[in-house]
């Protein structure tokens, strides 16, 4: 048996009344979903991989900020605590001092503390940090590479197309997701 409301024709003013229905509720189910699927899918932010990075010194000159939200980390597990530190001192000078001709870092963000002879503790300051690798490069060239670059994500914009990645030559900057975003270097004994 079928039933004899559905068959019945509706008269124009129903019509009107249960289109105009219909037209309100589209687009607050259309909005609705979108708000609920924003709020519910995890974000993406961009990393760099420590051990794919070059050192090329790009993160400072593409990143779209200035200075960079490129910042230099320190492993110190990994860390030889050395007086000769490869990402600190320049290489080929004469006296072993830390006038500011002698640091690699443009920016003195290396501030470098006695803790007993002949070991020194470097820590990065982050806002005297522009992301140039110049320490990054020395670490890995003369020290053990306890030094690396990573994106600051409380500082980075997330571009939907980060001018870094374009710009990296081996590819070391990525997508991931927010509930993993750092790629740290893993010390001895870790």
């Amino acid at each position: 048996m079928e039933d004899k409301r559905l068959l019945k024709p509706q008269k124009r003013r129903e019509f009107v009344r249960n289109a105009g229905r219909i037209a309100l509720l589209l687009p607050i189910g259309y909005y609705g979903g979108a708000l609920l699927k924003a709020t519910t899918a995890e974000a993406w932010v961009w990393q760099i991989d420590p051990y794919e990075c070059g050192q090329c010194g790009r993160c400072e000159t593409h990143c779209v900020l200035t200075p960079s939200a490129v910042k230099c980390y320190h492993q110190y597990q990994m860390c030889g605590y050395c007086d000769l530190c490869g990402g600190y001192l320049r290489q080929g000078i004469r006296n072993i001092n830390t006038g500011a001709e002698s640091q690699l870092c443009p920016t003195g963000a290396i501030k470098r503390t006695f803790i007993e002879d002949p070991y020194f503790e470097y820590t990065i300051i982050e806002e005297l940090c522009i992301g140039c690798a110049k320490c990054v490069k020395g670490c890995a060239d003369f020290g053990n590479g306890s030094l690396y670059l990573q994106i600051n994500h409380d500082i980075c914009v997330n571009c939907n197309e980060c001018s870094i990645a374009r710009a990296c030559p081996p590819q070391a900057i990525k997508r991931v997701p927010l509930s993993e975003p750092y790629l740290l270097k893993e010390g001895y004994g870790e």
